[in-house]
């Protein structure tokens, strides 16, 4: 789970003066024990700008971070904390968040702490100058925080954020591809609604079952646009036998078979008439209406869900669909809190913020509002805690169950990660909902790419 590039040359001043936070420095390799940032004194006032694709969407999302901030500030009445969401107007708002931080940057007034996805993190500590945890509080303060005043983080999510031996941010929120699925269209389509589909040749006949039954569509997997990332699509190509990018992170390899198999699968979906031609939203929107059988998202839309069937449909979720005998290999969505300040006293501020919002507390208000699994699961155990809850909620069950075989979601290496991100998943959108060959359409994809990979 821990990533390890190693960064040859770079030494960490004592004094923490890591280079300046612009768009082209390294960050260090290098950990000082002593080199601490200060605790802030009780009447000491500090201002703090906390930037979150959460407020760039509506409902739960917005309400349950505001009052998560309305209770740090009760808490730490001397730090003042503003919240912002990206700025941008993509659809879906973490798109847009680190065109958003870059220009901040250049402007010369970047968010202190900020809520970055996991596939953006080479390109975090690298260029957006992240700072490394251990060195700014100490080894001991941060493996505090990940032990919880009782319930510690999963494993699997603890190092989601490491990088050559350093803690750049603390993994925040997550999901692992979950297949929802409407019982009531299942029953409808003469399915046993209580066997949901456990390969992708299941969902295939189900989906078609459910549109030739019902008129309803059958299927959305909510993995194959630009605008969904590519999370979700590295887990498709790993439950595959196959991989995006080559381990040594020196080649691009998802012109390879098994991303072909996988492209080809879903596009064999659309062309049945089994999925629909929809956008990201327009396709979870359509489930929470009641209008598809399945779709196969992120646990962070949950809480839409679960309105849009409240007394309407039965709602129900199982673990990602496999491809014939292989073992899936779930990746996860989400984000980490990563410090960009460099004022000392900012710097305690936001770490504060990050240690408020990633405990026990603020777990219970984000994982029952919002549907996220906290990333300390023994909470699920307690009845005082999340217990009562993930009793009454078998929908986690899934999430939790793939937490043993999670793998990371990887970033693409260098400062066109972006580019090379962007251009795969064009392609595979391109070929699930346009129609054109996989092969060649992934391979023009994967050549252009690699033009833009680092030099090694």
């Amino acid at each position: 789970m821990k990533r390890t590039l190693p960064l040859a040359g770079l030494v960490f001043a004592a004094s923490l003066a890591l280079t300046s936070c612009g768009l082209g420095g390294t960050t260090s390799s290098e950990t000082s024990a002593t080199a601490q940032v200060p605790e802030l004194t009780a009447d000491q006032q500090v201002s703090i700008v906390f930037e979150s694709y959460n407020y760039g969407l509506a409902g739960a999302w917005t309400d349950t971070f505001n009052a998560l901030i309305s209770d740090f500030g009760k808490r730490f009445p001397n730090i003042k904390v503003t919240a912002q969401k990206p700025q941008g107007n993509s659809p879906n708002p973490a798109t847009d968040t680190i065109s958003s931080v870059q220009n901040q940057i250049v402007a010369g007034n970047p968010p202190d702490v900020v809520q970055l996805g996991f596939s953006d993190l080479d390109f975090t500590i690298h260029q957006l100058q992240a700072k490394p945890l251990d060195s700014l509080f100490g080894k001991d303060a941060v493996q505090k925080n990940f032990d919880g005043a009782q319930y510690p983080f999963a494993p699997k999510a603890r190092t989601l954020d490491d990088w050559d031996g350093h803690t750049y941010g603390v993994p925040f929120v997550f999901s692992t591809p979950v297949l929802y699925y409407n019982a009531s269209l299942f029953n409808q389509a003469g399915l046993d609604a209580n066997k949901p589909p456990a390969t992708w040749a299941q969902v295939a006949d189900a989906a078609k079952a459910i549109t030739g039954k019902t008129g309803k569509d059958g299927v959305y997997i909510d993995c194959l646009t630009k605008t969904a990332k590519d999370w979700c699509f590295q887990s498709m190509v790993r439950s595959n036998d196959g991989r995006v990018i080559s381990q040594d992170r020196r080649s691009l390899t998802f012109a390879d078979a098994p991303a072909v198999e996988a492209t080809k699968m879903a596009q064999d979906l659309v062309t049945a008439g089994s999925m629909p031609k929809l956008a990201q939203k327009q396709g979870y929107e359509a489930f929470a209406r009641g209008d598809i059988g399945m779709i196969l998202e992120t646990s962070a839309i949950q809480g839409t869900f679960v309105s849009g069937a409240k007394d309407k449909w039965d709602l129900r979720a199982t673990t990602m669909p496999r491809f014939g005998d292989k073992s899936t290999v779930p990746t996860n969505s989400g984000a980490g809190l990563h410090i960009l300040a460099n004022d000392p006293a900012k710097q305690r501020a936001s770490w504060e913020l990050i240690k408020f919002l990633t405990s026990e507390e603020s777990y219970v208000k984000i994982s029952q509002n919002i549907g996220y699994l906290p990333l300390r699961p023994d909470m699920l155990k307690n009845t005082n805690m999340l217990g009562v809850w993930a009793a009454a909620n078998p929908l986690l069950a899934p999430n939790l169950a793939q937490l043993t075989n999670m793998e990371p979601w990887v970033s693409m290496p260098g400062n066109n990660y972006l580019q090379i991100r962007d251009g795969m998943m064009d392609a595979v959108e391109s070929i699930v909902f346009q129609g054109k060959d996989p092969q060649s359409t992934l391979t023009a994809a994967r050549d252009q790419g690699a033009k833009l990979l680092p030099a090694s």
